[in-house]
């Protein structure tokens, strides 16, 4: 069931940023959370920062419609064939966004400790004007945004259990993101990151 009683649009420059706080009622995005914690099969890759090499800070699985590949941060991954359940969510995606979706980016946040740092989706792959629709599920975390040419403005957005976050248009030219680290005492949150892979 989906309930939109509130939809936001961001006031910032150069930014298409539009975030549904109840894109999920909280009995259906507490079922997906575990039932896809307990199913996906998570990996955690190594990453490269600064010439050492440490263990990503959350777990990842990619799923896609082909065989085309995701690289970011010097990582590569391969897609897992869509399941049942992450084709009904990426329906529901759609039908919001208007958008045909041909890959999905999991990021499991296992606790507070666990974050992604400052960056833009801004692969080739994604195409000039990438849409990222983003799906959360589990424990709120807070999702920074500031912009690249002046990074004394910023934003942040707490992220609801199952509420979506669409950006499009020129947001990753000018903004960059992050989901950073918390000293809070927190259980886990599962992101979905729908793209379209070109």
């Amino acid at each position: 069931m989906q309930l939109f009683s509130q939809k936001i649009i961001l006031d910032l420059p150069d930014c298409d940023i539009v975030y549904f706080p109840n894109f999920f009622s909280l009995e259906t995005a507490r079922h997906h959370f575990q039932s896809l914690k307990d199913s996906i099969p998570w990996q955690q890759d190594k990453i490269t920062v600064f010439g050492k090499v440490y263990d990503q800070p959350r777990l990842t699985a990619l799923f896609g419609t082909g065989r085309s590949t995701y690289s970011y941060s010097g990582i590569t991954m391969y897609p897992n064939p869509f399941t049942p359940e992450l084709l009904n969510i990426k329906n529901k995606v759609e039908q919001v966004t208007n958008v045909s979706f041909n890959t999905c980016l999991l990021n499991y946040y296992r606790d507070g400790k666990d974050s992604n740092g400052w960056h833009a989706d801004d692969e080739k792959e994604l195409g000039k004007n990438p849409i990222i629709a983003s799906i959360s599920l589990g424990s709120e975390r807070f999702f920074h945004l500031r912009n690249k040419e002046d990074k004394t403005l910023k934003h942040k957005i707490l992220l609801k259990n199952g509420s979506l976050l669409v950006m499009k248009g020129k947001t990753q030219h000018y903004w960059q993101h992050q989901i950073p680290k918390t000293s809070k005492s927190i259980s886990g949150r599962i992101n979905l990151t729908f793209r379209i892979l070109i």
